[in-house]
């Protein structure tokens, strides 16, 4: 009778044992994603510092905006975790502190080494096919061009001169991408350092962007050859191929940390 009643109990002993496998493997947690700005070694201060660059060129930033999108985790065993796309675009405003930190759910726990996000809207939903719920964000937040339908990238605006004291002329960088002849989106992928064990809510990826690398990280620009720089099919490609090299991780916290 004994060995009847443990035929009977196995099968439900391994139905509770996958039953538990499955509740593991949906696990999810949140992650926070910050993002700081930097003009080389200086923290960005807007409307006010007066900062350096290549070719001696001084100049000041008012305005420092640009949209990250189709954000990815690479996991430690080269699967990758794709966030939500309708849910993965997002205007990044030093001026509103509260754009610069990210709060992504329903993040499978896991151990991941990289993080892969674009800059810019990519060709499948542009000009706006696909994400109208970011389109009233984008529109609050000047990320539109006016007189076309599709975003700005990058709204970059300030004041440059020789001197300190000769920063005065205005210039204005905006990118962003026109129909399939001028394809300004640019995947940043980056290492994370080290491993983020995703196993609790409270985790953190401090994304650091070097404002001064929009003008020299592989393009190096002089503003005074040219301070207006918006359907530029020449130098728009030049300064999104700077962006994308322009961000780095600064650091990873833990929960426990």
């Amino acid at each position: 009778m004994r060995n009847k009643e443990v035929f009977f109990l196995l099968p439900i002993l391994l139905l509770l044992s996958c039953s538990d496998d499955d509740v593991q493997q949906e696990l999810t947690t949140e992650l926070n994603l910050t993002f700081d700005h930097h003009v080389g070694g200086e923290d960005l201060e807007l409307s006010g510092q007066i900062y350096e660059k290549n070719a001696g060129e001084h100049f000041r930033i008012d305005t420092l905006k640009y949209i990250i999108s189709n954000i990815e985790l690479q996991l430690t065993n080269g699967d990758t975790f794709k966030y939500p796309v309708e849910e993965s675009y997002f205007v990044i405003n030093e001026k509103d502190p509260s754009s610069l930190s990210i709060d992504l759910e329903d993040i499978p726990a896991d151990n991941y080494d990289k993080i892969r996000f674009g800059f810019g809207i990519d060709q499948s939903n542009y000009p706006l096919n696909g994400v109208d719920n970011f389109v009233p964000t984008a529109e609050e937040n000047g990320m539109l061009w006016s007189w076309s339908a599709g975003y700005k990238f990058l709204k970059l605006e300030g004041e440059y001169g020789n001197s300190i004291a000769e920063v005065e002329q205005k210039f204005l960088y905006h990118v962003g991408s026109h129909g399939e002849n001028l394809d300004n989106y640019k995947v940043v992928e980056l290492d994370l350092g080290e491993t983020l064990r995703l196993d609790q809510d409270g985790q953190s990826i401090r994304l650091d962007m070097d404002v001064l690398k929009i003008f020299n990280a592989v393009h190096a620009f002089e503003i005074a050859e040219k301070d207006d720089i918006q359907v530029d099919p020449v130098n728009a490609p030049k300064i999104a191929e700077n962006m994308k090299n322009s961000f780095q991780v600064d650091a990873i916290v833990q929960a426990s940390e």
